[in-house]
């Protein structure tokens, strides 16, 4: 059985750069005897598939040929050489706004964009809550686009693509924009979509391509320079563009003993080093926190309830504003609606693209004394740990309620974004955390 889903063979684009306009004319009338344009190829000789259920991704730097290859498949632009062919209905979230007329108003533009995706007016208007629902514009659907932002325009248009039943969903780094909230819907969309269907990925966040594809594409100059595993190509990427500043082909092995070795030392709490100087700098990690959103998504079985989630100093004072690297506690309070036995409560911190930073729950710490709660009783959890130093960006707290086992358990309450937090300026610069130091060391050891 054929499973393609995209199929790309041998597809080249070149474009035609002219100097002048005046030089359009000289070219249509020589009727090609005389070329008075230079040849610019934007790709050269695609060629890969991807087959129904995956998840395949993009990358490569500015310029590498993406959005071409994107319009090529989308039938938007069509190729010099070659042929692609696509297999269902092709849904695409390309350039902001692409797909829809400035003039009209977002009521009007749902129509348009999904008679362009496919749909009849009938499947439209059976459509059209739902997706009025999951843009959540308010008033504004009856407002001129042109009048929109950015963050407005792609959640009407990711809203659209997300009710049109496709069997294919093109994303180019549109996501980017929008606030915390909308981003993880749509994360929680693509990976709902993905286990039935195929998603091509296009970004330059190593860490989302990380998180959703399994297969990668890497494009440099027009062509294909690797298809691999997503690991490998991410990789290669970072080789590459790292290589334009810096040697990236020499690898150190650590020769013996470095001259670092350390006595053994009690274990005790401490602050990073150099906090005094990075907190009197701009490099200063300062997290906004938000308030408690009770009505926040959730699901589960209800027989415990969160109630509140905040952060505390380590005096129990709620926090609004926290200073990376800093103690912390996040505080969990529940609600017990009927008997409960070894409940637990976990929480995850995620980032804007809803991966799993890091977290933790109460079933190890308490797996050989469990807690019995019973109807009007409240469980409160407290986990105390120095906050890492964030990238910029914005970050919710997703918190959980269970009760049984870490391997068998009944969840009660599962509640994403419960809490909203906000990092802004930090000296982190790559990964996905700065983890608070101890201390750093370093030594020259004489030839």
């Amino acid at each position: 059985m054929n499973d393609v889903v995209i199929s790309v063979k041998n597809v080249s684009k070149c474009f035609e750069m002219y100097e002048k306009p005046v030089h359009r004319l000289y070219q249509t009338l020589c009727a090609g005897k005389k070329k008075f344009y230079k040849e610019f190829w934007a790709l050269k000789d695609i060629n890969f598939e991807v087959r129904k259920g995956e998840c395949v991704g993009i990358i490569g730097r500015n310029g590498a040929g993406k959005s071409t290859l994107l319009q090529i498949i989308t039938g938007t632009l069509a190729p010099t050489t070659g042929e692609v062919k696509v297999s269902g209905r092709v849904a695409a979230l390309l350039e902001l706004g692409s797909g829809f007329n400035p003039e009209f108003t977002g009521r009007e533009n749902v129509y348009l964009n999904g008679s362009i995706l496919g749909l009849s007016k009938e499947e439209i208007d059976a459509r059209y809550d739902d997706i009025l629902a999951f843009a959540d514009i308010g008033e504004f659907i009856d407002q001129p686009v042109k009048t929109y932002s950015s963050g407005m325009m792609v959640r009407l248009a990711f809203a659209v693509i997300a009710h049109v039943d496709a069997d294919v969903l093109i994303v180019d780094e549109a996501l980017s924009v929008g606030d915390a909230f909308f981003q993880q819907k749509c994360m929680r969309f693509m990976r709902k979509f993905m286990e039935e269907h195929t998603v091509l990925f296009v970004s330059h966040d190593t860490a989302a391509l990380t998180n959703f594809c399994q297969q990668s594409v890497l494009l440099s100059n027009g062509v294909i320079e690797l298809i691999g595993s997503t690991k490998d190509v991410i990789g290669q990427y970072l080789k590459d563009l790292y290589a334009a500043n810096q040697d990236v082909d020499a690898v150190w092995e650590r020769q013996g003993d470095n001259g670092l070795a350390r006595g053994k030392e009690e274990l005790t709490d401490y602050r990073d080093q150099r906090l005094n100087v990075i907190n009197n700098s701009t490099l200063r990690n300062d997290i906004r926190i938000f308030e408690f959103n009770p009505e926040a998504s959730s699901f589960g079985r209800g027989s415990m309830l969160i109630k509140a989630v905040e952060f505390r100093d380590v005096y129990g004072s709620p926090l609004s504003w926290v200073v990376g690297g800093e103690l912390v506690r996040l505080h969990v309070e529940c609600e017990v609606k009927a008997s409960v036995i070894s409940p637990i409560v976990g929480f995850f911190i995620r980032d804007r693209l809803g991966q799993e930073i890091f977290g933790d729950n109460t079933c190890l710490t308490y797996k050989d004394r469990p807690l019995q709660a019973e109807a009007k009783d409240r469980v409160v959890a407290e986990f105390e740990f120095r906050m890492p130093f964030l990238m910029a960006g914005d970050y919710s707290v997703c918190v959980a309620v269970a009760e049984g086992t870490q391997d068998n358990h009944v969840q009660h309450q599962w509640m994403n974004e419960a809490l909203i937090f906000k990092s802004t300026s930090s000296y982190v610069g790559r990964g996905l955390v700065g983890i608070p130091m101890k201390s750093i060391n370093m030594v020259v050891k004489k030839g």
